[in-house]
């Protein structure tokens, strides 16, 4: 099994030019020696589990006018690729997100931005948080090149 660790996002990531007070921001990292896009190619394909949670989220907000992506699509565009980074997300009416990947030290660094706009965007956060950890710790696992 591979070890995840907590971790801090490096400074070089280009998602703290975004980052502002109020802004939550997480990360965790594992050894890999995968570049960024095939680290996200991997770690971000959906186990099936999470793929249903993510239908069921689409159902719930459709109505509210929120973003759902659609099925032609990644589920997240990207906004920024290098060859040690990658940045995808969107922005929407209750929150702006990204997820971004960087390499860096023998490690692929996964780590979560997100703005709430509104108390909407708050109240959406805190509700998919627990999710979001459960998910984002399987994706970066996916991500290991290490056992």
């Amino acid at each position: 099994m591979p070890v995840i660790r907590t971790d801090s996002l490096p400074p070089a990531s280009s998602l703290w030019s975004l980052h502002q007070p109020g802004d939550f921001i997480d990360c965790y990292s594992v050894a890999s020696t995968f570049s960024p896009r095939e680290a996200a190619d991997r770690g971000l394909a959906l186990p099936a589990w999470a793929s249903h949670l993510l239908k069921l989220r689409n159902a719930l907000v459709r109505p509210f006018g929120l973003k759902t992506g659609d099925d032609t699509g990644p589920i997240f565009p990207t906004c920024l690729e290098t060859a040690d980074e990658l940045i995808l997300g969107t922005d929407d009416k209750h929150l702006d997100f990204r997820i971004g990947l960087i390499r860096a030290e023998g490690r692929i660094y996964m780590s979560t931005w997100v703005r709430p706009h509104n108390r909407w965007g708050r109240a959406y956060l805190a509700l998919v948080m627990p999710f979001h950890i459960l998910i984002s710790r399987g994706a970066v696992a996916r991500m290991s090149t290490k056992g």
